[in-house]
């Protein structure tokens, strides 16, 4: 047959055939050929020695084209197959590999196991053409610079309410913290920035976006102006009351880290949790504790320099009164305020015009003039009037008009009464008469 005279070789091979042809024909001696192939004379020994045996085809190796002696068996392969179909749907190579070995005892590489997955359709190669951007240095200390953001997503894939991934990742060395919130608001910033500065201490920095949770859209006003200040959001304000500074981002692609970090754990996170059957925010935030600790130990790495620049807590420092949502309101003249739609009433005497109503992220309100708590009850209905009461009050007589007589003084000296000055109305009478 006409196909078994072609013989499949490779550039380097055919390269190689051509010298050897040269060494056979007796026009380059053996220690010419290995200097221009980079090859040792044993080897060009062997190679010719080859050749002469079994003509063109010698230059081949002679292990292509039968199977690898490292090649797993074809039921491991079966069995992997299924696993992904039936269990682990969805999976990327590598984490496919993690399970396969922390949960089914099986050791298969990721590429072996995306070559698999390619060959029976079941994922697909995609290359991704990425947009190129400056690149920026790390900070150098762990704690001189936290990156945090909210990522709204179906986290529990329908077995639950969508939740919010409030995270925070060290600039320096991928240190990670999270938690799950019902939204992304002042508040959950709050609580999960307290949780993060208990387990890690206060950093230098932190890297946001300009959601309005943590860059305040509101214009300044006439005292703003005079003092060159712009109007700070409750986050921004309780941030800089702890000394942090806040950094602004313009992009998500500036704050790339936590991005990439939102990518990564909803891929993988999700999964985790799919296979522990996880439907509500307590279990998923449970969850988190024990995943944090594994992903921590796996991706953090060391800080190009060495030290930590978290500060402690400070001892007088009350994070409850710091870390809350504060509202100035008018005390009225009957001790009472107006916020949220409810009237409230201070009990107890007030000396000052202004109060600060605070909202603490553990559901609590309180109320604070001059640095002190005041004690204060909810007014849930208005006071009622009592109807007879009020009807005698509607009926009650008009007040009677006194109309004087003609001989009455004010009408016999009209001119005079209109002064009512004592000494201007004796002068006059004295000049009439």
């Amino acid at each position: 047959m006409a196909g078994e005279d072609i013989i499949m070789v490779s550039q380097r091979e055919l390269k190689r055939l051509h010298i050897i042809q040269k060494v056979l024909n007796e026009k380059l001696s053996q220690v010419e050929a290995g200097e221009i192939l980079l090859l040792s004379d044993r080897q060009i020994r062997r190679i010719v020695s080859k050749i002469r045996q079994e003509g063109d085809k010698g230059i081949r190796h002679g292990l292509r084209g039968k199977p690898s002696s490292r090649m797993l068996p074809k039921k491991v392969k079966e069995k992997a197959i299924k696993f992904y179909r039936e269990k682990y749907k969805g999976f990327g190579p590598t984490l496919l590999s993690e399970k396969l070995l922390e949960l089914e005892g099986i050791k298969i590489s990721k590429e072996t196991l995306r070559n698999w997955l390619i060959e029976t359709g079941d994922w697909e190669k995609v290359r991704k053409s990425r947009t190129h951007r400056q690149w920026r240095e790390r900070k150098h200390y762990f704690g001189e610079m936290v990156q945090m953001d909210g990522s709204h997503h179906d986290w529990l894939e329908g077995r639950g309410n969508e939740l919010v991934l409030m995270a925070y990742i060290d600039d320096a060395t991928n240190t990670i913290f999270a938690r799950f919130y019902d939204y992304e608001g002042t508040i959950p910033a709050m609580d999960s920035f307290k949780r993060y500065i208990k387990r890690h201490g206060i950093p230098i920095s932190i890297y946001l976006d300009r959601h309005t949770t943590y860059k305040s859209t509101g214009k300044p006003t006439i005292e703003d102006e005079l003092a060159n200040k712009l109007p700070k959001s409750q986050f921004e304000r309780a941030l800089e009351e702890l000394g942090v500074i806040v950094i602004h981002a313009y992009s998500p692609q500036a704050k790339g880290r936590i991005e990439r970090l939102f990518k990564t754990l909803q891929d993988r996170l999700i999964k985790e949790m799919r296979l522990k059957g996880i439907r509500t925010k307590d279990e998923a935030n449970e969850f988190l504790k024990h995943y944090l600790k594994g992903h921590n130990k796996r991706f953090v790495f060391k800080p190009a320099k060495e030290g930590d620049l978290h500060r402690g807590i400070p001892k007088d420092a009350d994070i409850d009164r710091i870390l809350c949502i504060k509202t100035k309101r008018t005390l009225r003249n009957d001790f009472t305020i107006s916020h949220d739609g409810n009237l409230y009433q201070i009990t107890e005497r007030v000396n000052g015009k202004e109060v600060i109503v605070e909202e603490r992220v553990d559901g609590s309100m309180h109320i604070i003039c001059d640095n002190r708590r005041l004690k204060f009850k909810e007014i849930t209905s208005r006071p009622v009037i009592d109807k007879v009461t009020e009807q005698k009050t509607i009926q009650s007589k008009p007040k009677k008009v006194c109309i004087p007589p003609k001989n009455h003084p004010w009408k016999r000296y009209p001119v005079i009464n209109r002064y009512r000055h004592k000494d201007m109305r004796e002068t006059l009478l004295t000049e009439t008469s």
